[in-house]
């Protein structure tokens, strides 16, 4: 460390008289603060660093997290896109069968055959009646 030297009459005075002592207390003094004064910032720089290794654990963890979610919504993705595919492929075999019976049912009319087709019940026309009858549940009150 260097030493300043102040130009005040204390400072000029020898040190074996009392204003020496009392500047060479005020210098020993100034450096405890000082000492004191770096240590907290040495320890405040300290917690800083603990908070933030701990900050940085804990959005790794977050990350991990969400993408272990992402992979997850990628693999139920992909599966879903696959059986929409087969789905919008089974649509369109369907719908072509569909119309070639139209074209033949077409034809039979023209030549007079009688063409007697029973209504066949799609429940996706009528959502608010089930397709099937509905059963009573037994169910007594130790059951669950």
């Amino acid at each position: 460390m260097s030493s300043r030297r102040s130009s005040s009459p204390e400072s000029n005075t020898d040190s074996g008289s009392g204003g020496g002592f009392a500047a060479d207390e005020r210098k020993r003094k100034r450096m405890l603060s000082n000492r004191e004064s770096a240590r907290r910032s040495r320890a405040r720089k300290q917690q800083r660093l603990e908070e933030l290794v701990a900050e940085v654990a804990r959005l790794q963890a977050e990350n991990a997290q969400v993408q272990s979610r992402i992979a997850t919504f990628d693999r139920e993705f992909s599966k879903v896109d696959g059986e929409n595919a087969v789905l919008r492929a089974r649509h369109g075999e369907l719908a072509g069968r569909l119309e070639s019976l139209g074209s033949v049912l077409e034809v039979l009319q023209m030549a007079g055959a009688p063409v007697d087709i029973p209504e066949i019940p799609d429940p996706l026309l009528r959502p608010w009646q089930p397709p099937f009858p509905m059963q009573p549940i037994a169910a007594d009150a130790f059951q669950f």
